[in-house]
C-alpha cells in the first residue's frame, strides 16, 4: 500500500488512466467533485452535538472515514493536475499563518485574522 502523498497519488492516477477518466478530471470538475464530497462529510456532524460528534459509532466513524478518503483523493488528483506539491504548498500557508496568527497574541481565541487589534 502506498504510504506517501506521492505513492498514493501516482496510484489515483494509474487508476484514473486505466478507466480513461482523466479526460472528465479537468480541475474544475475536481473542484467541484471536491466540494460536493465536503459537504457529504458534513451531513455526517449535521444535528449532532459537540459531544456526539467527538464520539462517532464504529459505523459512522467507518463512513467519515470513506468520506475523508474521497476529499483526499480529489485534493491529490486536482494537485496532480495542477502540477501543485501540496506539501509544500502546506509549508507555505502554515509560515503565513504564523505571521497572521503569532500563538502570543490569539492563544485560546478563534477569530479571524483582520478581527485581532493590533
Amino acid at each position: 500500500m502506498p504510504d506517501s502523498l506521492d505513492e498514493l497519488s501516482e496510484r489515483l492516477l494509474a487508476f484514473a488512466r486505466a478507466r480513461d477518466w482523466e479526460q472528465f478530471q479537468s480541475p474544475k470538475n475536481l473542484s467541484m467533485a471536491l466540494a460536493g464530497e465536503a459537504g457529504e462529510l458534513l451531513e455526517h456532524f449535521q444535528w449532532l452535538t459537540e459531544a456526539e460528534s467527538a464520539r462517532l459509532s464504529p459505523e459512522k466513524r467507518r463512513a467519515v472515514a470513506h468520506e475523508l478518503a474521497d476529499i483526499l483523493s480529489y485534493l491529490l488528483r486536482l494537485a496532480e493536475r495542477l502540477d501543485i506539491d501540496v506539501v509544500a504548498a502546506t509549508h507555505d500557508k502554515i509560515a503565513i499563518n504564523e505571521v497572521r496568527y503569532p500563538a502570543d497574541k490569539v492563544r485560546g481565541d478563534a477569530r479571524r485574522a483582520d478581527e485581532y487589534d493590533d
